[in-house]
């Protein structure tokens, strides 16, 4: 069987994501996928869930939508084959090159870091995610050079952009290659939204109903599948502020006061919303702190909208959404979506104060 789409990560995003997306794709018929997914990460400890996606795995579906209750087990079986760049490098490469339509990527906070290996002319296990994919195109261009789309689901503004310019400086010195990924590679700008709160072992995991697949219209775009969660927009600038700049914000607000706390492992983001102090808290500062962005951008209504969602969304009474899983990579996200907001808002023209925002900057800063 041939896997027109090809996966870079194995993260419980993903599961309950575009890979249960397309799963119900299938199943209606369209002629899409399957999916072979590739860990690169070469994380020995994850082969267990490697294993379990093939086939068929659970994800769970908790929360309240429109008002009513949902609670459904949806069964997803759209992969088909698992590999390890770490083990299995060769097949990587011969999949990418001959079955290969589409590529998706979701490697986590780091996965697009600089690596001291990626200037190697040859494959090295702890090449960053852009390296390993720029030896994949160079691979597929000696074997024809036929077009490819790439996807990546990586929580980047404009992250085609900036995974095209990344392999690009990696390409330097190589014309046709360059000449390549300029002409022949279709590199798709994405934003994506589910709040998926814990893993299934060995596979699977729990998701609210609550989901966005938005991709940037352009030409030559090929969409992954037709689906109610995947909408195709004109600009991703709104939404991606929206999402970064409030949900994913006031996630990571909630997980510096959590860590300067030093509060438990075992606190939920629910525990959290059910405290009238912390959530007044976070009010204030999106209020007085983030509000004025918006207001400059022209988008106050569209804030005052996504506010409301957002907290119905954290307060979701099924989700087991640890606060210490938001806690992960605290410095990578502080700088996408705290400093990127501040930076962000001067662009729009508002210099409010932002107390609670740079004091939040500066404690960590002074961490590093």
């Amino acid at each position: 069987m041939t896997s027109p789409i090809l996966q870079f990560g194995t993260s419980r995003f993903l599961q309950a994501h575009a890979d249960l997306f397309l799963s119900q794709a299938m199943a209606q018929g369209q002629d899409v996928g399957p999916i072979t997914v590739v860990q690169s990460s070469g994380d020995a400890t994850r082969a267990t869930r490697l294993s379990g996606l093939v086939g068929a795995y659970p994800v769970r579906v908790e929360g309240v939508q429109n008002g009513t209750e949902i609670r459904q087990t949806i069964t997803v079986t759209s992969i088909a084959r698992t590999l390890s760049t770490a083990l299995n490098w060769a097949d990587v490469v011969q999949t990418f090159t001959n079955d290969t339509k589409i590529v998706l990527s979701n490697t986590g906070d780091s996965g697009f870091t600089p690596q001291p290996a990626d200037s190697a002319d040859s494959f090295d296990q702890s090449m960053s995610y852009p390296a390993k994919l720029t030896l994949l195109l160079r691979a597929r261009l000696a074997a024809g050079g036929a077009p490819i789309q790439i996807m990546p689901m990586e929580l980047i503004v404009d992250n085609g952009a900036v995974l095209k310019r990344r392999v690009l400086e990696l390409a330097q010195g190589d014309a046709a290659l360059i000449r390549y990924i300029e002409q022949d590679v279709i590199w798709v700008n994405s934003l994506v939204d589910r709040i998926v709160s814990q893993p299934l072992e060995p596979a699977g995991a729990v998701a609210e109903p609550y989901a966005l697949w938005a991709i940037e219209d352009q030409p030559r775009l090929t969409l992954p599948c037709v689906h109610p969660a995947v909408q195709v927009v004109k600009s991703l600038a709104q939404i991606e502020a929206l999402k970064l700049f409030v949900l994913n914000l006031g996630h990571t607000y909630l997980a510096d006061n959590w860590l300067a706390q030093q509060g438990p492992d075992s606190i939920l983001v629910r525990d959290l919303m059910a405290d009238p102090d912390t959530v007044a808290a976070l009010r204030t500062m999106l209020q007085t702190e983030v509000r004025p962005a918006f207001a400059a951008a022209g988008l106050a209504t569209e804030f005052d909208a996504y506010v409301p969602t957002t907290l119905d969304r954290f307060a979701n009474p099924f989700l087991d959404h640890r606060i210490a899983d938001i806690a992960q990579n605290h410095q990578q996200k502080i700088t996408r979506r705290i400093a990127a907001m501040c930076d962000w808002a001067a662009e729009q023209g508002d210099t409010s104060p932002k107390p609670t925002l740079s004091a939040i900057i500066a404690r960590n800063k002074d961490l590093t």
